[in-house]
């Protein structure tokens, strides 16, 4: 973590001092206050505090407007709601206005922890990107060729892009590296399928790494809902792909990565969304992610069922050839060995520290 400041917002003597406790001990340094202060004038400084966590007992209580009135003085701060399920639906209006960023659960540490995670990745993503802007609006200027710094502009946007991943892996631990694993697998099996050129393969990559980028934009009341969703909430979900590609546009796009992020969810006989394409209408890279996004989905662990073998993972994709699948990619993927994609997962898995704590008393009823 870096040296931001969190204010941390809770009446319950109990529970504000166990939450601190909670994140300081993961390197978060922490101010608490019983009461929203007055954090938005003149004399505050613009960088103090750098987030806000606050529990939100009522909707309707005066907290909001306070709220309201701060996110119009400081539009940038990060502001994290805790929020009992039955009070989360009449908080959501504030979510889709802008006025709090994310809604997680007060006895959930681990979700408070990957909310503040995401939080924190999130401003740097939108710092380092601002200063890349800049940079390059710099070497367009003074019509710079310094082949140097371009290469170390590549790498701070590879290295925010992968950041901009981390943070949204983060919002569900279950899946964390989810995107790195079928960033290689898409690599990989697009060389498989004959692909050579360096920049196509490598922009494959990074759509794959963005696939989800959309769902940034999902609520936690949505994404990590532990039963089914309604109708509506399914076409919320159903949202992300344009989501994600309107909002990587305005990082970095090419044609590859543009088609990954909005077309990974067609399927190969129609039935996928958002566009209902067909066949070779939808993006050959987009086919190949399909194949290397359900590898990985079977291969993994999820609350609801254990991971399968790759050999499993195998039947399962050739079942759905010709339907979910481009029979071409399906040949392609089962003429290479298991070990390839056993390998691949090995390298490139990566586990958080555990966050549960039990220190946390219930939240208030």
């Amino acid at each position: 973590m870096n040296d931001m400041t969190i204010l941390l917002v809770e009446e319950s003597g109990k529970r504000r001092q166990a939450l601190a406790s909670f994140l300081e001990k993961r390197g978060i340094r922490v101010e608490a206050a019983e009461e929203l202060p007055h954090i938005a004038g003149p004399a505050a400084p613009p960088e103090s505090p750098a987030m806000l966590l606050v529990s939100i007992p009522d909707a309707r209580g005066p907290v909001m407007a306070d709220l309201r009135k701060l996110k119009r003085a400081r539009p940038s701060l990060p502001v994290i709601a805790l929020v009992l399920p039955d009070a989360a639906e009449a908080v959501l209006p504030f979510l889709d206005e802008g006025v709090i960023d994310q809604v997680v659960h007060p006895a959930g540490p681990a979700g408070i922890y990957s909310a503040v995670r995401v939080e924190e990745l999130r401003a740097a993503l939108l710092r380092t990107n601002a200063a890349c802007r800049e940079s390059v609006r710099r070497m367009k200027k003074e019509h710079l060729s310094d082949v140097r710094r371009a290469l170390e502009l590549e790498e701070i946007y590879e290295t925010t892009l992968e950041n901009f991943m981390t943070a949204l892996d983060l919002r569900d631990v279950e899946t964390y590296g989810h995107s790195k694993t079928v960033a290689r697998y898409s690599h990989v099996l697009a060389q498989a399928l004959g692909i050579r050129d360096p920049k196509v393969l490598d922009n494959i990559r990074r759509g794959a790494l963005l696939h989800d980028a959309g769902k940034i934009a999902i609520p936690d009341s949505i994404l990590k809902k532990p039963g089914p969703l309604s109708a509506a909430e399914w076409e919320k979900i159903k949202r992300h792909p344009a989501l994600g590609y309107g909002l990587i546009k305005d990082v970095k796009l090419v044609k590859e990565v543009g088609n990954i992020i909005l077309c990974h969810h067609e399927k190969y006989d129609g039935t996928g969304y958002p566009s209902g394409l067909k066949e070779t209408r939808i993006p050959l890279e987009a086919r190949i992610f399909a194949v290397a996004d359900t590898l990985d989905a079977i291969t993994s662990h999820r609350p609801y069922r254990s991971r399968k073998d790759f050999v499993a993972a195998r039947y399962e994709i050739i079942r759905n050839s010709g339907t979910q699948f481009d029979p071409r990619i399906v040949d392609a993927f089962c003429a290479m060995d298991a070990a390839v994609w056993e390998k691949i997962r090995f390298e490139t898995t990566r586990l958080i520290p555990p966050v549960g704590d039990d220190s946390l008393p219930a939240a208030r009823k």
